[in-house]
């Protein structure tokens, strides 16, 4: 989890950066570029996330988690120093790919050591760290940001990822067995376990989901704020209302693992993308007091995170256990996509109609994301157990707390 959090960090650092970044005049950066400079490292992060397995696979995951740290430890640090758009952009570029290398070999790791019946839990846990990150970034931000400058934001992110990286290194991490021993489990085996016959259509459910899902979570983690303000809070209860998207996202997410540990996590995701859809129903059509937005907020928060991270452990038993690390990397990495997608539509969006546009957008997408999940548990329902070793396409048991 503590890498997490540092990934978490250097995430969404760059939001609390941008004021300042668009009013240093030695850069020369326009509103326009500091948007297009926040999402690359979404693309980053994608690449990452999706070669991750690769690279553990010619390595071990330690020594892939070791390299993801290092790059996005060099990424912050190259930022801080950034001269011009150019360089900001390429700086958030290998930021993001060292977040998604470590993000995914994190998860897989957690993954491979957690018993079966506490899978839903340990992703959570796991996952946890990046919206606490999030939160450790806004709160170093308030008084280092007009102290100090944005610079010293990435200067910290560098240490931090240092610090990290020192711990990483002197905690050993067990090898989990992953059912390779003796058999010939290469790369090319463990991609048609994921894309040959019945269970590429799981890969391609939790791939929309996961896109999906992010469009609306992350979009609103960037527009929460300005929404609320065009609804007519005060910047104050704006901000309240931000945070309480994000207290009952990671509150929220322990709950639903609980629940998937006992009832499976595809069956949870259909409610807790069902809670997404409410919440964001219910901004648009219900009053808009402090009280019901809190409600409705919380129900996104609830919705947004959960879903996304059922949707990973689902992915993490729905193939056999040596293709874990490439069911992980194709649903982090392509979770990434609507990390992009989700505030560069949004800004679109509430450009040219306001919240009322942007909430209603976003709602779109976390019903595709509902119907996807429900698509999802219903595959993995109806395809067969695994077989024997020598049929590389075979899926692993479904999400029961009594089946490994």
């Amino acid at each position: 989890m503590i890498v997490t959090v540092i990934e978490g960090y250097n995430l969404i650092v760059y939001g609390a950066a941008v004021p300042l970044l668009v009013t240093d005049s030695t850069l020369g950066v326009t509103s326009q570029q500091t948007g297009l400079i926040g999402g690359t490292v979404y693309l980053g992060a994608m690449v990452g996330a999706l070669l991750a397995p690769i690279l553990s696979s010619m390595t071990r995951g330690k020594t892939t988690l070791v390299l993801g740290i290092t790059v996005f430890g060099l990424g912050a640090l190259a930022f801080a120093l950034s001269v011009n758009a150019p360089t900001l952009a390429a700086s958030r570029l290998v930021n993001g790919f060292g977040v998604g290398t470590a993000l995914a070999t994190a998860m897989t790791i957690a993954r491979d050591n957690a018993p079966a019946e506490r899978a839903a839990l340990v992703v959570t846990v796991t996952m946890a760290g990046v919206p606490l990150g999030g939160v450790a970034a806004s709160l170093i931000a308030i008084p280092v940001l007009p102290a100090l400058g944005w610079r010293a934001l990435f200067f910290i992110g560098a240490g931090l990822s240092l610090l990290v990286l020192f711990v990483v290194g002197r905690t050993p991490i067990p090898a989990a067995d992953d059912g390779t021993a003796g058999r010939d489990w290469t790369g090319r085996r463990k991609l048609a376990a994921l894309f040959s016959g019945g269970p590429k259509w799981i890969a391609l459910l939790v791939a929309t989901s996961v896109i999906l899902c992010m469009v609306a979570w992350q979009g609103l983690n960037v527009w929460a704020t300005q929404a609320m303000v065009d609804l007519g809070f005060s910047l104050d209860a704006a901000l309240v209302l931000t945070f309480a998207l994000t207290g009952a996202a990671v509150a929220g997410s322990f709950l639903s693992a609980w629940a998937a540990d006992r009832l499976g996590s595809a069956l949870v995701a259909i409610a807790t993308g069902a809670c997404t859809v409410l919440g964001l129903a219910g901004i648009l059509v219900l009053p808009t007091t402090f009280a019901v937005a809190a409600i409705c907020v919380a129900l996104m928060g609830i919705g947004g995170h959960s879903t996304m991270n059922l949707v990973h452990t689902t992915a993490s038993g729905a193939f056999p256990v040596p293709a874990r690390a490439a069911a992980l990397g194709w649903s982090n990495g392509t979770s990434f996509i609507g990390a992009f997608a989700g505030p560069t539509l949004g800004g679109v969006v509430i450009a040219a109609g306001g919240s009322g546009a942007l909430f209603g957008t976003f709602a779109v997408a976390a019903a595709l994301c509902l119907v996807s999940v429900g698509g999802l548990f219903l595959v993995r329902r109806r395809l067969p157990g695994p077989g024997t070793a020598s049929v590389p396409v075979d899926i692993g048991l479904l999400d029961s707390p009594h089946r490994t």
